[in-house]
């Protein structure tokens, strides 16, 4: 009788993920309502909820640097109706910048979508003699440990790429956190701290108005609302390249039939024209999603490529 009962309750839960999605779905950001990962999120929430009729409402679980919210839909039911739209910072930084993760973005998550890429500008006052990013290199090169950066926060993607391109050109510049990039661009707006590697959609206005001057942007191809602005690689640092990533995971025991249709789901959305106008529009790169075999392998790759930059910043285990 047990075993009937087993079998019938796997029927059951075969039939269900079949028939995925059949009531509302949660879906968690680590971060505020208004930024930029959350405008992502909502965007995406919509258009699902449009293409499937059932409700994805965003929730936003905030602390410990999105600690907090990963690790909630890591222990969250394994059903397909709790999400995490999640950046490269849970999902691949934090593992090696803290000294026990509760949750392991690899084993923890299985990978539904990678939605985006996320690049950065680098920006300084326009006070300071760099045009370039080769002329900031040289700069630090001259008087090492002088130059100040800012950064969003210890650990966060700013802070990392600024010591990525250190790491990339044997130079030392000196880092002041702030508690996020809208107080840290204020500084560089007044010259304070000269430099930040700054997100796209608040420098662009500042980028247009003249208070601050782009050196470069933080991935290896131009970002449509700066046009302007080249690539830091090719600007003086050869081969850099760091962007964010934004990645839709679930528990890794979801259903593969749950997994699958949200899988094209998100696939379709983010090749629509509208969805990536509104991308775009966000500051972001729209991607093409590889298949989930393939994300499993790219979250692999990115914990032990920021795990290196995070221990040559010397902030291993440091949270």
């Amino acid at each position: 009788m047990a075993g009937l009962a087993l079998l019938a309750a796997a029927r059951a839960h075969a039939q269900g993920a079949a028939n995925y999605p059949t009531r509302p779905i949660s879906v968690v950001v680590p971060y505020a309502a208004g930024g930029g990962l959350d405008l992502v999120a909502r965007l995406l929430a919509r258009k699902l909820t449009e293409r499937t009729r059932q409700s994805f409402f965003v929730e936003n679980r905030l602390g410990a640097g999105g600690v907090i919210a990963a690790n909630s839909v890591a222990k969250a039911a394994a059903d397909g109706y709790t999400l995490l739209v999640g950046s490269s910072t849970q999902l691949a930084i934090q593992v090696t910048l803290h000294k026990k993760l509760p949750y392991d973005p690899a084993d923890d998550f299985v990978p539904i979508a990678l939605v985006a890429s996320v690049p950065f500008v680098l920006i300084v006052n326009p006070s300071l003699a760099a045009r370039t990013a080769g002329d900031l290199v040289a700069l630090a090169k001259k008087e090492p440990g002088q130059l100040l950066f800012g950064s969003s926060g210890v650990g966060g993607p700013p802070h990392l790429y600024m010591e990525l391109l250190q790491a990339m050109t044997g130079t030392k510049m000196t880092h002041i956190p702030y508690k996020g990039t809208a107080e840290a661009i204020v500084d560089v707006v007044s010259g304070r701290v000269p430099v930040l590697m700054s997100d796209v959609a608040p420098a662009a206005p500042l980028i247009a108005a003249g208070k601050v001057r782009a050196l470069g942007v933080s991935s290896t191809t131009r970002v449509a609302i700066l046009p302007d602005v080249p690539p830091i690689a090719e600007n003086g640092v050869p081969g850099f390249d760091a962007v964010a990533w934004v990645m839709v995971v679930a528990p890794a025991a979801t259903p593969e039939a749950a997994v699958d249709a949200l899988h094209a789901d998100l696939k379709a959305i983010v090749a629509a024209a509208d969805t990536q106008q509104t991308l775009v529009k966000l500051g972001t790169i729209p991607i093409d999603t590889p298949p989930v075999p393939a994300l499993r392998a790219f979250v692999k790759s990115e914990i032990v490529r920021w795990g290196k930059v995070v221990q040559h910043a010397g902030l291993a285990g440091s949270q």
